[in-house]
């Protein structure tokens, strides 16, 4: 009953679909992915009310790729459905197969479970709307559920498309059109590190046609045993990678995308990183000078200094709301519909979309933003992106740990720890809880910040501390175990 309820991760599919870890059976198999692609199929028939649909499928570099792929078209082929295969792709280029003119499907599903170990598959779905919901999983899995294991057909029609092609040349002319010239990037030597993940296309089909020097980029090749590093770019060895590479080359801007290219990251010519609270800086800076007073949302564990930049330095509002990056892009979403503009929505773990780009959760699309505004610095004679956020007050210590919940009902015990621990905040001096929070328990204390918030999927506590004070953390974190340690539950 549970074998497919239990692969739903938020808004996609995840599960293990290879051996090779210790305790982590395979539940992702070729043969589930075939009732899944069915069950997308019948779902998205009854959502558009038509037959005859046209999908694509493309897969990040994944070892279990082509079996999962495999299965995940016989479903769709048994539905009825006509079948394109995009290979080797991006995430953002799924959702776009959907939306270009010269492809424009029905829908479309990337096969991906982004930075997790090599063992992991899963399954993303979009139609023309955007990528699915938490709800639209449930269903698609419910009707997995009812149809269960199925033979499939005997011949496959598959139709293989050159999509990612497609994608780079959009970039491309994104790119040229905002800088205004052909080869905007001549005379820059730009690295990127793909980690061996499907960004690598970045460099031949996007930078080298725009005049960038690309010398020192690494790990381009796909390989899904991640051998130089887990790609993520909240990785630190991942980011060490990346600043050595700029580093070594004397480059003037590095580039570093997750296994799907859903999120990414960028050193500056310093090597200094610009992720999390800096990389949010730097687009937010970029936005709010095309679109003046615009509400910038963030997920919430975003930097005191941010929410100066933003709003006291660039003028615009910062709205800083829940984590999970469905939830900032949805809220950005409801936030246009009630009347505020907002442009720009974006988590620190590099998640991030904007308005102007189908509100698309698409790393490839917010760098291309950042060489637009490299090559315009550079064409203008005024200096580098790191010099746009350089003011950017930055906390002196931020720390997170994550305290593990050991009974079963970990939900509801984590409901009793945020009452505790709320209860606790308003019997400490100087403490007080921030106003307009909307997760967890937000603290404001004389020498920083707090954040006491349950995991949605996991028994565990997250808590965020940041200081701007040397040595602050460190008291502020006694204190919140002082109180979570009455709670034999949790494995401090």
């Amino acid at each position: 009953m549970d074998t497919y309820y239990r692969l739903q991760n938020g808004s996609d599919v995840r599960g293990i679909a290879l051996e090779g870890i210790e305790g982590e059976p395979v539940n992702l198999t070729p043969e589930i992915a075939r009732t899944i692609g069915f069950a997308f199929a019948k779902w998205l028939e009854q959502k558009l009310d038509k037959t005859e649909l046209k999908v694509a499928v493309g897969n990040d570099s994944r070892l279990s790729a082509e079996a999962i792929k495999t299965g995940t078209f016989q479903g769709l082929e048994k539905a009825g459905v006509t079948c394109f295969d995009s290979g080797l792709s991006s995430t953002p280029a799924m959702f776009m197969s959907t939306v270009f003119e010269n492809h424009g499907y029905d829908g479309s599903i990337m096969l991906t479970a982004s930075h997790l170990p090599f063992n992991r598959n899963g399954l993303k779905f979009f139609t023309r709307e955007g990528g699915l919901g938490k709800e639209d999983i449930k269903a698609i899995l419910t009707i997995a559920t009812e149809t269960g294991a199925f033979q499939p057909l005997e011949n496959s029609h598959v139709r293989k498309i050159d999509l990612m092609g497609d994608y780079a040349a959009h970039l491309v002319n994104i790119i040229r059109e905002g800088a205004g010239r052909e080869k905007p990037l001549d005379g820059l030597n730009i690295v990127v590190d793909a980690g061996n993940g499907a960004g690598g296309y970045f460099v031949a089909n996007v930078l080298q046609p725009l005049g960038a020097d690309t010398t020192g980029s690494q790990f381009l090749d796909p390989d899904g045993s991640f051998p130089n590093h887990i790609p993520n770019p909240e990785d630190g060895e991942a980011m060490e990678a990346i600043i050595s590479a700029v580093e070594n080359n004397s480059a003037d801007f590095g580039i570093i995308f997750d296994t799907d290219v859903d999120r990414a990251g960028a050193v500056d010519k310093n090597g200094k990183p610009i992720n999390r609270n800096r990389f949010i800086a730097l687009m937010a800076t970029i936005v709010l000078e095309e679109y003046p007073g615009s509400t910038i949302v963030t997920d919430s564990v975003t930097s005191t200094g941010l929410k100066w930049w933003i709003e006291d330095n660039l003028g615009g509002v910062h709205h800083r709301f829940k984590r999970g990056y469905k939830n900032v892009i949805n809220e950005a979403i409801r936030l246009n519909e009630a009347g505020t503009p907002s442009f720009l929505a974006l988590e620190t773990s590099g998640h991030g979309a904007l308005k102007e780009n189908y509100f698309l959760d698409d790393g490839a699309y917010q760098i291309a933003k950042i060489l637009i505004k490299i090559a315009k610095l550079k064409a203008a004679g005024e200096g580098t992106v790191d010099e746009l956020i350089a003011e950017l007050p930055e906390p002196a210590e931020a720390i997170e740990f994550r305290p593990r919940i050991t009974v079963d009902e970990f939900s509801a015990y984590a409901d009793e720890v945020l009452e505790a621990f709320s209860a606790f905040v308003e019997e400490q001096e100087g403490w007080s809880l921030t106003p307009n929070n909307f997760e967890g328990v937000h603290v404001t204390t004389p020498n920083g910040w707090i954040l006491v918030r349950k995991s949605l999927h996991d028994p565990q506590i997250p808590i965020n501390i940041e200081s701007d004070v040397v040595g602050g953390t460190k008291p502020l974190k006694a204190a919140v175990l002082e109180c979570l340690s009455t709670f034999e539950g949790l494995q401090i």
